[in-house]
């Protein structure tokens, strides 16, 4: 196997991808990704980004064997804070990752190496580590999405070990439906893992009207810009239909100390021992005396801490009596590499602030992005649920995502279509046409979102219709009325799903002279849309030749400077 060496996010990239041949015809078939250089691939070097501790595995780990079967081909081995052991991508002795869209600043580590990989278009997904915020930081700072699924889903039989009780192999992709893809192809129970288990995921969406906790005091460091930027989020996920709820976060943040600031830091060296115990002047600062802590506490001091963690726990579950889900930011700033090799210590642990409890508490996220800050990096959210609830998360986050307009991490790519999330039951739903103030980025749109109702795409109307700019109407709102055969105009439209449970409710907001009634499609499909009482349309402008709202209301903008005096 030829293979060369590259600095940065690349620790070995292969001159020729690792594949399987019988495997063309799997479900990720044509699909290349990288793997983060503390996961095996046989035959290649481990390094954990120490090159004093590395080795050739026999085999490859658990989930690059059953990504490999399912078709898809390794590109090589990603860098990483060494021992996966860091949140910022400065701590390698390979070098320091940059962000995708700034070098100048942290691209987040641990798993640095893989989400560059992702952003930068040079695979299609990648898989990190996630103990305390890997397979989120880096995607919150590169606008790309990370997957942390429930712990034991993926099997870490090929790991290297960070912390082992609360390792989770992590997914980084540029859309939700690509990581979900993924997920269902990694996902296995692996007896070889002694943490692995077989679980059962919660099949039902939060459609409509959902609980979204925020927490009741949050920080980000100064960074003025963030805050801002995590308040539209709190807005989009409300026009999503999301309900905001604050929730104590004191728990889960005194849960989040106890990573490092407990006896629970015992678990990082345990990982490394032996090597560390012979070789501990080859472990780069400052893995070298995060690791050398955890060889101060007692064995009654792990228990200690245990007891404590549990009793955090039990005072966070409380907060699922009123939410469905947990919206944080993914990262509360962004740091350049300059500021975080100056102060590595406390910039990469402000960097952890809304991550390093999930595991610990057991619970699944998934960092989506969430807009372009004015000064060109990204800002990410994460949603957080319990044990389980990964496909919920999926299929709340790929909504959110799509609500954004972002484009696909540093590509350029608009987002693809949304993807259906295979494992989740479809509601029973009605199909919608809507031709002006319900369409998307409309301001009646909301009354769509807040049902839980999702755009299928765009369409027109058969040729029968004339359309109508109604007159007096708050906000603006055209007339859609049926004529004979032939003798109309096709109008563009946009399709959308919504939930039976929801329809009725929706229905009800419609106002005279409109109502919903049968559309016929160019296609000739009919659906339930908007329709016009004729009576109405007497004296309106007739808008048909503009094909459509969207038109229309453009040219209301570009013809309106033409008569300001």
């Amino acid at each position: 196997m030829g293979c060369s060496k590259m600095v940065q996010a690349w620790i070995t990239r292969f001159d020729q991808p690792v594949s399987l041949s019988q495997a063309q015809d799997g479900p990720l078939a044509g699909l290349v990704f990288a793997a983060k250089d503390n996961i095996d691939v046989a035959g290649v070097p481990t390094t954990a980004a120490c090159p004093a501790f590395a080795y050739v595995p026999a085999e490859h780990a658990t989930v690059v064997q059953r990504l490999l079967a399912a078709g898809a081909a390794c590109l090589g081995k990603t860098n990483l804070d060494q021992f996966a052991c860091g949140l910022n991508g400065t701590r390698s002795p390979y070098g320091a990752v940059p962000n995708a869209f700034d070098a100048r600043y942290v691209s987040g580590g641990s798993s640095s190496g893989s989400a560059y990989a992702v952003a930068t278009g040079q695979v299609d997904f990648a898989l990190g580590t996630d103990t305390a915020g890997s397979g989120r930081v880096p995607a919150g700072l590169n606008n790309i999405v990370g997957l942390k699924p429930s712990k034991g889903l993926i099997s870490t039989h090929g790991v290297v070990p960070a912390a082992q009780s609360v390792d989770c192999v992590s997914i980084f992709a540029r859309t939700v439906g690509m990581a979900v893809r993924v997920l269902r192809c990694a996902s296995a129970y692996d007896p070889r893992d002694p943490y692995s288990r077989k679980l059962q995921l919660a099949a039902q969406p939060w459609r409509g009207s959902f609980r979204f906790g925020v927490p009741s005091v949050t920080e980000f460091f100064g960074d003025a810009v963030a805050e801002s930027e995590f308040g539209l989020a709190i807005s989009r996920l409300r026009e999503l239909g999301g309900t905001p709820v604050a929730i104590d976060y004191t728990p889960l943040a005194q849960a989040a100390g106890l990573l490092y600031d407990s006896a629970l830091v015992a678990e990082r060296y345990a990982a490394v021992r032996s090597f560390f115990d012979a070789h501990e002047d080859e472990v780069i600062e400052p893995v070298r005396s995060i690791l050398a802590s955890g060889k101060a506490y007692s064995a009654a001091d792990f228990c200690q801490a245990q007891v404590r963690l549990q009793a955090l726990a039990r005072q966070a579950a409380a907060m699922w009596d009123s939410i469905d889900v947990l919206l944080v930011p993914t990262a509360p700033t962004h740091y350049t590499i300059a500021q975080m090799q100056a102060d590595p210590v406390a910039l990469n642990r402000n960097l952890g602030a809304y991550t390093n409890f999930v595991n610990l508490l057991d619970y699944a996220a998934l960092s989506v992005p969430s807009s372009m800050r004015p000064d060109g990096l990204p800002f990410g959210i994460t949603l957080i649920g319990q044990c389980g609830s990964d496909l919920q998360l999926a299929e709340l986050g790929q909504r959110y995502h799509h609500a954004t307009g972002l484009l696909q991490g540093a590509t350029g790519v608009p987002l693809p279509q949304q993807e259906t999330i295979e494992g989740l039951r479809s509601p029973a739903s009605v199909r919608v046409a809507v031709v002006g103030a319900h369409l998307s980025g409309m301001p009646l749109n909301k009354q769509l979102t807040e049902r839980g109702a999702t755009l299928v795409g765009a369409a027109q109307t058969a040729p029968d219709y004339r359309f109508f700019a109604l007159p007096g109407t708050v906000p603006p709102k055209p007339g859609l009325v049926r004529v004979a055969a032939g003798s109309g105009s096709r109008i563009a439209l946009e399709l959308w799903d919504m939930p039976l449970e929801h329809y009725g409710s929706f229905v009800s907001l419609v106002p005279a002279p409109l109502g919903i009634g049968t559309l016929a499609l160019a296609d000739g499909r009919t659906v339930q849309g908007f329709l016009c009482e004729a009576l109405a349309a007497q004296g309106a402008l007739d808008i048909s030749h503009h094909g459509g709202w969207r038109t229309y209301m453009a040219s209301l903008a570009v013809a309106e400077p033409l008569i300001t005096p």
